[in-house]
């Protein structure tokens, strides 16, 4: 039996596809390409195509003999949603339970959803608990919500259990080399602060050094994507060892200021990171971590990796592929 990897040429996809791979599972890849590289990938099963494509679907789980999906295939820029929210809730939403649809009808019952901490919004309590109140603060968020609540019912309805995995800030690149981040489609810090140290583009924006923490900058929960990427696998073994539908918080359930990137991204690489520094952004909270227990005790999952191994693995990617996958 296969897992298919919707989303799998992508960022956390082609990682997640590596460690299920180490895990011995068969695997096949379904990607638009839109913005996933076929060389992250390179070796797997892959079938190109969009996850609205029913018949595709269809045809890509009786083929390769599938039993579980994880689902990565959203567009995922939460400030882009704000202006494009229908482009969030076309792919997101109607084409998710597209996909969705399909598989319950060729008998899948398994399905690990790449959801996000941006459905809880500005969480008025830090570690964020999954019982936290739940408001998205972008279309984004909300699509990601949406499909969640979907999958309950289908859950309710057809048997089709889930774990929908709320990722706090993704980082890094594979700590054994080869897979990393695509910079030239994402607006995290990470990345950008990278870019910035590499000369590829202005300064990074600071935003706000005022705020009420050690070094007066906002503190956020970084977590290394091969660590993402083995809560993936073991999201997928808990239900097939029976687990029952359930949403799951992914971070190291500590926080790492804006100055501590800036500062750690220049000790690795001994290279100054040309910022610049601005008033606050309105809305942008003054921290946000995961109370991680959940993932703990139900999965077993125990993140390996902190900043510094982040940034270590983000600074060797993007100094050897500066045009990404097109190096």
């Amino acid at each position: 039996m296969a897992v298919l990897v919707t989303g799998g040429a992508g960022y956390i996809g082609s990682h997640t596809v590596r460690a299920l791979q180490e895990a011995g599972r068969d695997v096949v890849v379904l990607d638009s390409l839109e913005f996933g590289h076929v060389e992250a990938i390179a070796g797997i099963a892959f079938v190109k195509g969009d996850i609205s494509d029913e018949a595709l679907i269809a045809d890509t789980i009786a083929t390769y003999n599938v039993d579980s999906i994880i689902h990565f295939a959203a567009y995922k820029a939460a400030g882009e949603s704000m202006h494009m929210p229908a482009r969030y809730f076309d792919n997101n939403v109607t084409n998710a339970h597209a996909m969705l649809k399909a598989a319950e009808k060729a008998g899948v019952r398994r399905i690990v959803f790449s959801s996000t901490a941006a459905v809880y919004g500005t969480p008025d309590v830090v570690p964020v608990v999954e019982t936290a109140p739940l408001h998205p603060e972008s279309p984004y968020g909300e699509s990601k919500l949406m499909f969640e609540r979907i999958l309950k019912w289908f859950d309710y309805a057809h048997d089709v259990r889930s774990v929908s995995l709320r990722y706090f800030n993704a980082a890094g690149a594979a700590i054994e080399g080869g897979l990393g981040e695509d910079w030239t489609v994402t607006v995290n810090l990470v990345p950008i602060v990278m870019k910035a140290a590499l000369e590829r583009r202005g300064p990074v924006e600071v935003f706000g050094t005022d705020y009420p923490t050690p070094d007066g900058t906002a503190i956020r929960d970084y977590i290394h994507v091969d660590d993402l990427s083995a809560a993936h696998v073991m999201a997928l073994r808990y239900l097939e060892e029976g687990g029952d539908t359930t949403v799951i918080n992914l971070g190291t359930g500590v926080g790492s200021s804006v100055k501590q990137v800036l500062d750690t991204t220049e000790r690795i690489s001994g290279v100054r990171v040309p910022q610049t520094l601005s008033p606050r952004r309105a809305g942008d909270p003054v921290q946000v971590f995961a109370d991680n227990t959940t993932a703990r005790n139900v999965l077993g999952w125990t993140p390996v990796y902190g900043l510094e191994e982040i940034i270590q693995s983000a600074w060797t990617w993007h100094s050897t592929h500066l045009n990404g996958f097109e190096t």
